[in-house]
């Protein structure tokens, strides 16, 4: 086991299932160490390790910036999907079999992404964010067809040090209600995991799917830089 399996191993799954499916997100653990963190923010003028920059105000998802990675990927990066990916895996089965959908997914990352690239979603979608005065506006992850339910967000930066604002929002619309708002601090070089897509909640019909949005409220001062984590690769 790496030092990045013993990390993911060492959060309270039981407590992160049960917190995922009462909010839709959940705190894990520490996943990088602050060098490791500074380490992958600071990657990020370096053009070389990605595939494609995205100008958030030039296509209205708020304002900022962010990078794809192009494999091969730094080794944190790619050894947290392979540690994080097998634990989120129950949950997002559970949550299909709820909601009577066919859960696809196999037993490891690989496997999921081979299926992805055969459907013709083949390129990598692991983000670095840059925030500074910014925000980003609610939407969601989605590149495909195949989609895995569930994504982590690492914040590499240190709140109230490095920056104030920018937490992290979920946006859930349950059936016949109103929206529901969940704000998040994520702390430095822990992960956030929440619902890429939609989620089962309980309804008078039994289990209905309540869509999910998911953004960053703005940097007030300061500079924070996000890695993200999605677990299907895009078209």
């Amino acid at each position: 086991m790496n030092k990045y399996e013993r990390r993911v191993a060492g959060a309270d799954w039981e407590s992160v299932t049960a917190e995922v499916n009462d909010l839709g997100c959940a705190l894990l653990p520490q996943l990088l160490t602050p060098g490791e963190a500074a380490s992958i923010a600071g990657m990020y003028d370096d053009t070389r390790r990605f595939r494609a920059t995205i100008d958030m105000a030039r296509h209205r998802f708020g304002e900022g910036q962010y990078k794809y990675f192009a494999a091969p990927f730094p080794e944190p990066i790619d050894a947290l999907r392979h540690a994080l990916y097998p634990r989120l895996l129950p949950i997002a089965r559970d949550w299909y079999a709820k909601l009577g959908r066919e859960a696809e997914w196999p037993d490891t990352l690989d496997e999921w992404l081979e299926i992805c690239h055969r459907a013709g979603q083949t390129r990598p979608t692991p983000i670095l964010l840059r925030y500074a005065g910014d925000w980003n506006a609610l939407h969601r992850d989605l590149y495909g067809d195949k989609v895995f339910p569930l994504q982590v967000v690492i914040n590499l930066n240190e709140p109230g040090i490095d920056h104030t604002g920018g937490e992290f929002l979920l946006v859930e619309q349950r059936p016949r209600a109103q929206s529901r708002g969940t704000s998040t601090l994520i702390p430095h070089g822990h992960g956030l995991v929440f619902t890429t897509r939609d989620r089962p909640v309980r309804s008078a019909r039994g289990w209905s799917a309540a869509p999910v949005r998911h953004g960053v409220s703005a940097i007030r001062s300061g500079q924070r830089h996000t890695l993200g984590l999605v677990f299907h690769d895009a078209t």
